[in-house]
């Protein structure tokens, strides 16, 4: 069985996959996948400090739900509520909506947001998980 620290990690590779593929879709000109990749990315960094805090999650893409949880345990992630609400839609209602072409200037927004989150959780885990991944 895995312990902690490597569920805590595999979050984090897996966030910071999502952000390689946020930086690659924004690239390529996929502004709404880069979009998406950018709440994912989020959504992971947090889901891997609430597994290091060993706080269980609901099966959630909302990102403020998931900062609440992280704010129970440190409250200086309440700072971050404005920075995640807008990334939320990103997740499921607008990856299906037809209309959705963000401009460049929402997906550099979104990936902002991204990285400040990343910054934001990768600052409070030890070292030992975060090896490779700043």
């Amino acid at each position: 069985m895995r312990g902690k620290p490597e569920l805590v990690r595999g979050w984090l590779m897996k966030a910071q996959s999502d952000m390689t593929a946020m930086e690659a879709s924004r690239g390529a000109g996929a502004l709404d996948a880069a979009c998406f990749h950018a709440q994912q990315a989020a959504e992971k960094f947090l889901k891997a400090f609430l597994t290091h805090k060993g706080v269980e999650f609901p099966p959630t893409h909302n990102l403020a739900k998931l900062l609440r949880l992280c704010a129970e345990s440190d409250p200086s992630f309440a700072t971050l509520l404005s920075v995640v609400e807008p990334l939320t839609p990103y997740a499921v209602e607008l990856r299906y909506d037809v209309d959705f072409w963000p401009s460049a200037d929402v997906v550099a927004e979104a990936q902002t947001a991204a990285n400040r989150v990343r910054e934001f959780v990768l600052a409070r885990l030890p070292e030992q998980v975060t090896e490779g991944i700043r």
